[in-house]
This record gives structure tokens, C-alpha cells and sequence, in this order.
């Protein structure tokens, strides 16, 4: 169906999705570029750091019937290796959410060396896997900092719309804080535009706009709005399996391809 492309081995390489703004599509990206990459002959963990827990539901776990979750690797230090769970893509799987994980914050804060939990969690499966996407929730809260701490690099999600830009500049300040203090070697992976619709001139002025600001670290793939995407997530799939030919799919597709071709080239 796809043709995958060759690829040396890219070694446990940690993506936080972040964006403290809310509704930009970091789940839907999470869910789609995690199955992306799998389908690209990647091992791939999701670990779903958002309490609301939508990717853990996207790809139908019941978080009931999940015997540990990033809860309790965060508050009652279980390693993350057994904590995972298979999904329906294969070489993907998932480390789900429950909605007590908003709770932890509270927990976290009288733990030793609190901001650097989830990085010592992930340690022990970093080299199992080729990439470990972190689905982070929409705020700068405690979690959220674990997440930037333990990453490697940040995707930051951005809407195709007026207000897109709001809030990126308090992102930047956090990543800016946590490389200087927590995380030295954080990157930006790069932007992504979502609910991009090539028909409104307003879409393509945010596009130009993020491109003039940012330049090459704005990603060429842009994911478009696009209904089979929104509905996938309902019948516990990504869309690269609910319907793989939507446009949803593909776009996701392109963009595994990029960042994969992406670290090639910084790796080479």
C-alpha cells in the first residue's frame, strides 16, 4: 500500500506534542503520526500524558482494563516496560492515560527531583523502541514539564486560524526555561500546521507567516481538515486504518516520512 522507505536504525529518538493551547489537534497528531511511523517499519510507544486520556480512547483501550498506566510510573514509580499495551498497528504501543492522572500534579510536587520523573519512567525502554511520541496535555503544568524534560525534541501543533500564534510565544518561554535549567538538548522538532484548508486565504497566510517566523523548522507536510480524520478516533483506529487513502492518512503518512528523512539527515 505504502512504500516504505529504507532507514538506518534511529534509536529511541523522544517527541513531546505540546501546545498549552487547547483543540489544535496534538491527540489527532499523536494518534496518527505514532501509526504512521509504525506503518514505516518504526517502533513506535505513545505515552498518553493528558488525563483526558483521547489516546488511549482513540485507539479503543479501555483505560479499565489497563493494569498500570503513566499514572502510576509517575506516582508509585512503575517502570514503563510492562506498562505498555499492544495496539492495533503493529510495532505500536501504547502507554495509556486515566483521568486520576490529574491528580498527579498534586502527587508529584513533594517527589525528589520532581520535573525529571517521566525521563528516569522512559529510560528503561529507550532503546526498544525507534520513537516514543508523549501526548502532552494543554497546560504547562508539572506533567507537562516532565514531558519536555524527558524529550528529546517538541512538536508544537498549530491550528490553521486567527488566533494561532497566541500562546506559541509562552510555549517558546517554557522550552526556553527548561533547556536552560532541566533539559539542555531540548529541540524544537517543528511546527505543524493542522485543520489546514487550502481554500480559505487565511489558512495560507498563517502557513506563510509561520514560515516567515520560523522557517525551516516548519514542517512542508500540513494536515489538513478533513472528516474521516475526525471520525476515526470513535471506532478506537487511527485513519491510517479506517480509511487509508483520506486525506487525513496520507498527510500523515508524508509527515512520518519527513521526520524520518529528517533525522537521517541530522544523524548522518
Amino acid at each position: 500500500m505504502h512504500q516504505k522507505i529504507d532507514n538506518k536504525d534511529l534509536m529511541g529518538k523522544i517527541i513531546a506534542i505540546a501546545n498549552q493551547k487547547g483543540g489544535v489537534g496534538k491527540t489527532t497528531t499523536t494518534i496518527n503520526l505514532a501509526a504512521s511511523l509504525a506503518a514505516e517499519g518504526k517502533k513506535t510507544l505513545i505515552i498518553d500524558a493528558d488525563p483526558q486520556a483521547n489516546a488511549t480512547s482513540g485507539y479503543g483501550i479501555d483505560p479499565k482494563s489497563m493494569a498500570s498506566s503513566i499514572y502510576e510510573c509517575l506516582v508509585d514509580d512503575y517502570p514503563v516496560a510492562g506498562s505498555q499495551v499492544s495496539t492495533c498497528c503493529e510495532g505500536l504501543d501504547l502507554v495509556g492515560s486515566r483521568i486520576d492522572l490529574a491528580g498527579a500534579e498534586i502527587e508529584l510536587i513533594n517527589k525528589p527531583s520532581r520535573e525529571n520523573v517521566l525521563k528516569r519512567a522512559v529510560g528503561d525502554v529507550a532503546d526498544i523502541y525507534d520513537f516514543i511520541l508523549i501526548d502532552c496535555s494543554p497546560s504547562l503544568g508539572l506533567i507537562t514539564v516532565n514531558a519536555l524534560t524527558a524529550a528529546d525534541s517538541v512538536i508544537i501543533p498549530v491550528q490553521a486560524e486567527y488566533f494561532a500564534l497566541e500562546g506559541i510565544t509562552k510555549l517558546l518561554n517554557t522550552i526556553r526555561i527548561i533547556k536552560s535549567k532541566l533539559n539542555p538538548a531540548l529541540e524544537i522538532e517543528g511546527f505543524l500546521l493542522t485543520m489546514y484548508d487550502a481554500r480559505l486565504r487565511l489558512a495560507n497566510q498563517i502557513y506563510e507567516e509561520l514560515k516567515g517566523h520560523f522557517g525551516p523548522m516548519v514542517f512542508d507536510t500540513v494536515i489538513p481538515r478533513n472528516i474521516r480524520l475526525s471520525e476515526a478516533p470513535s471506532h478506537g483506529l487511527p485513519a491510517l486504518l479506517y480509511d487509508p487513502i483520506s486525506r487525513g492518512a496520507t498527510s500523515h503518512i508524508s509527515l512520518a516520512r519527513e521526520l524520518i528523512s529528517k533525522n537521517q539527515a541530522k544523524a548522518s
